[in-house]
């Protein structure tokens, strides 16, 4: 007996042992059996990293586990995905891996994970999932003779955590089923079977550019009766849900060889109000338990019809609610006298003739009813829109009545008696004649509360008047902001085409205000700190970035008594704005401020990531100090003008980039300026260049500098500022000044100074005492000096010695040329023997003084004893040699 249970032992182990390695054997043989099926039917390229297969796993079933796989088209699809996954797990038994030849195998269970497919229609009706090669088709590995393939005997399959999209270009179809749970039982090997199915999924519908759900979650429930010859497939028990509107329905699928046919009835398994709340998405409407609730809701539906290329199912879905009403328990107030009858309709078959009625819509809270009515026809061609409305709805009673949380509360009264009847053809072609409006709306009390705004926008009251052509009259609009007031009118000449076919708003107003603060809309310090508290930077460009609104194609007119900007305020400001492709063009824009005027013209872009802007500023009169202080973009052009006080006149042509919140980029700006000071007295006290200038070249008095008519160029590039040469005069001492600054404050000037001569010290004054009174007063001498360093801590390069010495040269050159000038004349004199001496020196001739001639008299005996000596001493030397013979 124990050799008996020895020897069972060790075939059992031996078993075990060829169970745990026949993977090894089998799964290169498997793999490549994979791929030629694959190659011989599939018209599409299909990869996978790992291919596995364990004989535990599933045991007594082998599991076949293919991960990270992907189904990529060929033409005419070529590289689009079809379908691609994480998992697919194939289980068989055991057996079906020995299987050759002839013999299928068949697959008894199918897991697909984290999975995509991606099913495509084009506008010419191909689909991307018709991969299958056809019998007559040529094979792709003709080499190959093996016919095996799969024959799917399923007792269970299951779908997980996966995403289906449907899009089909020829009717703008769109349906994407996310978040996909799927399970079914049943036995595929027979021809007549039951499947036990359960799904999950949201679902997203989207007709043309109408989009009908949006993730709505959606279930299913199903038991079908599945009839594999005829490819028919019947509801028996069922329930399905939409968000939590509960549907019951039978009927059938059948898949043709040309078409598929559909016969589905389904409808409400109650009559309960509560139906209507629960196809409300639950975030509006959260738990319905409590809720009381009169009347009824039915939904009753019918969809009958082949589908092929040219037809839909027949459709009928009826949506009926009469004399209804529901109240939250914990909410004040309920909505009652709830009516509402619409229809969904197709009685050919053909996509165009679908069409929705709205007979009535309409509800009341408190004493206030509003109502609706309308159809839509021909849904998917030129959509044929007849709807009006009429009603007053107070906006505070929306988080009254339904358990809401609105991004910011609201309040005020809407009041309408609209109507509307057009074509989407004329809209688009922008044939208006063709457009029928007629009626008023008006907003009253409308209070606008948001964490963005430092406070609430208040709408006193705000009124429209439709027109036929699709014209709106803005007839007021009154609102509040802080300090902040407006009073606007103009036209709006497309709010139908804006609202339906997405075209740019399109309209001219005049807005005017007593005092528009723009500090009134900036961002709050409470929105601030909340961006801080969900990990945002509140100093970030996004948290500040200002956007011009895309869709906007608009003309403002604006007068202002007073605008206010940061400290900065301007007096009677009026001009224009367009609004365009994100772009506002300023035109003909005058302001007073800063104690003169202002007229400005440019241009601000958004479009970009990178705001731009271009701009022409002309200031008259404006006082500098005020300027100069308020306007960091004055403060980077002249630093040093901070110590001025008086008053200039500049135009400025600049462009660059914006920071998100519309403030100049320095380091971007280009352009150029004219400047001229009218009158300016000097600080030096407020600009330390000034102050130790004065320090550095002490006979240059900068106390006493004083500006008049002074006039410069400027230009600006990458950061720059180049000012070129200008000339003051600082009591007596001409001044030339040029050079360049940047933004980092560094700085690169020259000064050339033109100083009279007596101011350089007693070497140079004695100088100057030998020379004529009056040309000793006129005599200059240029003095350079150079700054760097920065502003605040300036370098200054001078050589005062040089010019003296430079100077004393100079004198020294010009006394040796009139000495020789005054020896020439005295020659000529004695030349021509005019040497007589008057005979009265106390009388002068006319215009000569005494002293003159006693000079002139001096000198030429000076000169002459010269002369004298040269030849004279010659002659007594002759004489000499002859008294000594």
């Amino acid at each position: 007996m124990k050799k008996i249970l020895k020897i069972a032992g060790i075939f059992l182990a031996v078993v075990i042992l060829l169970l745990a390695l026949s993977p090894l054997f089998l799964k290169g043989t498997m793999e490549k059996l994979a791929k030629n099926t694959i190659d011989k039917n599939i018209n599409a390229d299909v990869s996978w990293e790992e291919f596995d297969l364990s004989l535990f796993r599933n045991f007594p079933d082998a599991a076949l586990t293919i991960r990270n796989f992907s189904v990529i088209n060929r033409a005419p699809f070529e590289g689009d995905t079809l379908a691609k996954g994480s998992l697919l797990s194939i289980n068989m038994g055991v057996t079906q891996l020995f299987k050759s030849g002839d013999n299928p195998i068949e697959v008894d269970g199918l897991l697909l994970e984290n999975s995509l497919v991606n099913i495509l229609i084009d506008s010419t009706g191909q689909n991307n999932y018709d991969i299958a090669i056809k019998k007559d088709a040529p094979i792709a590995s003709e080499t190959s003779t093996d016919d095996s393939g799969f024959t799917f005997g399923l007792k269970k399959y299951e779908l997980k955590n996966s995403r289906i999209n449907y899009l089909d270009e020829s009717t703008q179809t769109f349906m994407m089923l996310k978040d996909v749970n799927h399970s079914g039982k049943g036995d595929f090997s027979l021809s007549q079977s039951e499947l036990d199915t359960e799904t999950t999924a949201k679902v997203t519908m989207r007709l043309g550019d109408v989009e009908y759900l949006s993730e709505n979650d959606v279930s299913l429930n199903a038991v079908i009766q599945m009839d594999l010859d005829n490819l028919k497939y019947t509801f028996l028990e069922n329930e399905a849900k939409i968000n939590e509107l509960p549907l019951t329905f039978n009927g059938f699928v059948k898949v043709n060889e040309t078409n598929n046919e559909i016969d589905i009835n389904f409808k409400t398994p109650s009559s309960d109000f509560k139906n209507f709340l629960a196809v409300i998405p639950k975030e509006y409407v959260k738990n319905l338990d409590g809720v009381t609730t009169t009347g009824n809701f039915t939904v009753d539906g019918l969809i009958q019809g082949v589908v092929d290329e040219t037809h839909i199912p027949k459709l009928d879905i009826k949506i009926a609610s009469n004399n209804a009403s529901f109240k939250y328990p914990d909410l004040p107030k309920a909505v009652q006298n709830i009516s509402i009858n619409a229809q969904l309709k197709n009685d050919s078959g053909l996509l165009d003739d679908t069409y929705l009625t709205i007979s009535s819509l309409s509800f009341k809270i408190d004493d206030e009813l509003f109502t609706a009515h309308g159809d839509i026809r021909n849904l998917t061609g030129n959509m044929l829109v007849d709807l009006a409305m009429k009603g007053t709805l107070n906006l505070a009673n929306i988080e009254k009545v339904l358990p809401v949380e609105l991004d910011q509360d609201l309040s005020g009264v809407f009041k309408a008696d609209l109507s509307a009847k057009f074509d989407m053809a004329s809209i688009e072609k922008e044939k208006y004649e063709n457009v029928s409006t007629n009626g008023t709306a008006s907003l009253t009390n409308f209070n606008y509360k948001n964490a963005g705004f430092k406070n609430d926008i208040k709408i006193s009251k705000a009124a429209i008047t439709m027109l036929r052509g699709n014209n709106i009259n803005l007839n007021e609009l009154n609102a509040t902001s802080g300090q902040t007031d407006i009073n606007a009118s103009g036209d709006i000449h497309n709010l139908i085409p804006f609202l339906m076919s997405k075209q740019d708003l399109r309209g001219r107003f005049k807005v005017q205000s007593n005092t528009f603060n723009l500090n009134d809309f900036m961002a709050s310090e409470n929105a601030s700190e909340a961006t801080k508290s969900k990990g945002g930077n509140a100093n970030s460009s996004e948290a500040k970035s200002v956007k011009i609104p895309d869709f906007l194609n608009a003309t403002i007119d604006f007068s202002a008594g007073k605008v206010i900007y940061d400290d900065l305020v301007l007096n009677n400001t009026k001009g224009t704005v367009t609004i365009k492709d994100e772009a506002a063009t300023l035109s003909n824009v005058t302001t007073s401020t800063l104690g003169g005027d202002v007229a400005l013209s440019g241009n601000v872009s958004t479009k970009n990531n990178t705001p731009s802007f271009t701009m022409d500023l002309d200031l008259k009169k404006i006082d500098i100090a005020q300027s100069f202080n308020q306007l960091d973009l004055l403060k980077f052009i002249a630093p040093i003008a901070s110590a001025l006080q008086g008053s200039l006149n500049t135009t400025l042509k600049l462009s660059g980039n914006l920071n998100g919140d519309l403030t100049p980029q320095l380091n971007s700006l280009a352009g150029n300026a004219l400047a001229k000071i009218l009158t300016a007295e000097v600080d030096p006290n407020k600009a330390p260049l000034l102050n130790k200038l004065g320090e550095q070249v002490p006979f240059l008095n900068i106390n006493q500098l004083s500006l008049r008519d002074l006039s410069t160029a400027l230009t600006f590039n990458n950061g720059y500022i180049v000012v070129k040469p200008f000339t003051f005069d600082v009591k007596g001492i001409n001044v030339t000044a040029g050079g360049s600054h940047g933004l980092d404050k560094n700085i690169d000037y020259s000064l050339m100074l033109d100083v009279p001569a007596k101011f350089l010290g007693s070497d140079v004054t004695k100088l100057l005492a030998k020379l004529d009174p009056k040309e000793a007063e006129t005599t200059t001498v240029s003095i350079p000096v150079g700054l760097s360093g920065t502003f605040t801590s300036p370098k200054f390069q001078l050589n005062t010695e040089a010019a003296v010495k430079s100077l004393t040269q100079k004198l020294i050159e010009k006394q040796k040329q009139e000495l020789i000038t005054k020896g020439t004349d005295i020659l000529g004199d004695i030349i021509s023997g005019n040497t007589t001496k008057p005979t009265d020196s106390t009388k002068t001739t006319t215009g000569t003084t005494s002293g003159e001639t006693t000079s002139k008299e001096t000198t030429t005996k000076v000169v002459t004893d010269i002369l004298g000596g040269i030849f004279g001493n010659k002659k007594k030397k002759t004489d000499s040699t002859k008294t000594g013979n």
